[in-house]
């Protein structure tokens, strides 16, 4: 029997990865923005298209699966997922509103982790325990792992690069580099597609789970994912334009090369990552693969300044939506 809480439940779900696709928009086309490669409009139709086209490739569902699993079954409800989507829209609209690029994949983990420690306080378990502790480690190891290994990527790519066009004359590089630039944002784009559409997929099937339509994660219908990639698409075409700001000029000013080489690195780093199923941020990926190639140039090429701020917001991300999903937990639990 569905009930009236589900449908309410998969349409916040649907929403919040409408969200992430227009929070997240500036992972995929800052760097093709400010290099002026594509104007801002073509870039958000060139990044949609393909966020969409994943859903084609990406089929394992490996990080869905493993949001699905971060918190425990027995603590799971309907309230509980209800509440965690209603704390992680609230965050990601916040961080949005102020230009702040947070990471929407580690806000929906919080959220949902928060909400279900809540459940199991006022169930008069231990909190500490309605969570599957060894995803969440996995998830807050990559805060770190995952622009150091951006960055690390983007380093090596950039000099590679640099070093095979030593020799080439500027106009004829920056021509090509133009064109190199197109590929690595769509594939960039590809893999934001394939790692981000994928934890809204674990939510759903989990409220699926939860109301008993299907009996595990393996039998999650096909609409689930088509719906979850069409409305990141959508949420990428509406843009993001404070985040693209901060993402494609404050960090570090970005050269086509440059853009080639961050938007790879960020693309291989979130591949590998999308293969082990590990929930990693594109955020902080791309932040990460983006201060490499100015570590390149010098280390003042970086402004440290706007790269500890974000530092900050994604340290502070995690906490602060487990606690606005208890919030929102405790608040529904006791009006319904």
């Amino acid at each position: 029997m569905i009930s009236t809480l589900l449908i309410v439940v998969v349409i916040l779900a649907i929403a919040f990865d409408y969200i992430n696709g227009f929070h997240d928009a500036a992972n995929s086309i800052a760097t093709v923005v400010s290099t002026k490669v594509l104007t801002p409009f073509m870039a958000v139709l060139w990044a949609a298209l393909f966020n969409f086209a994943a859903y084609f490739y990406f089929t394992d569902h490996k990080v869905a699966n493993t949001i699905a699993k971060t918190v425990l079954e027995e603590y799971i409800t309907l309230e509980v997922i209800f509440a965690g989507l209603v704390a992680a829209i609230s965050w990601n609209l916040f961080t949005w509103y102020y230009g702040i690029p947070s990471s929407s994949s580690h806000t929906l983990i919080g959220s949902f982790a928060g909400s279900g420690m809540a459940y199991a306080w006022i169930s008069g378990a231990n909190p500490f325990l309605a969570v599957n502790q060894n995803a969440i480690l996995k998830t807050v190891s990559f805060i770190v792992l995952a622009p150091i290994l951006g960055m690390f990527i983007s380093v090596i790519i950039t000099l590679i690069i640099m070093n095979l066009a030593k020799r080439a004359r500027p106009a004829v590089a920056e021509k090509w580099f133009k064109i190199c630039q197109l590929i690595s944002s769509a594939a960039l784009s590809f893999a934001h597609g394939g790692n981000d559409a994928q934890k809204v997929m674990g939510i759903i099937a989990t409220a699926l789970i939860a109301q008993n339509v299907i009996q595990d994660f393996e039998q999650m219908p096909n609409w689930v994912p088509l719906s979850c990639y069409i409305a990141i698409a959508a949420g990428t075409m509406s843009g993001g334009w404070k985040i693209v700001k901060t993402m494609g000029t404050k960090i570090t000013k970005v050269t086509p090369l440059e853009g080639v080489a961050a938007e790879t690195a960020g693309a291989v780093t979130l591949g590998v990552t999308e293969h082990f199923g590990i929930p990693a941020s594109t955020t902080h990926t791309i932040t990460g693969s983006i201060i490499g190639v100015g570590v390149v140039k010098r280390v003042s090429a970086v402004r440290w300044g706007v790269t500890i701020s974000l530092l900050w917001a994604w340290i502070l991300t995690i906490p602060v939506s487990a606690v606005l999903g208890g919030l929102s937990l405790a608040v529904i639990h006791y009006i319904l």
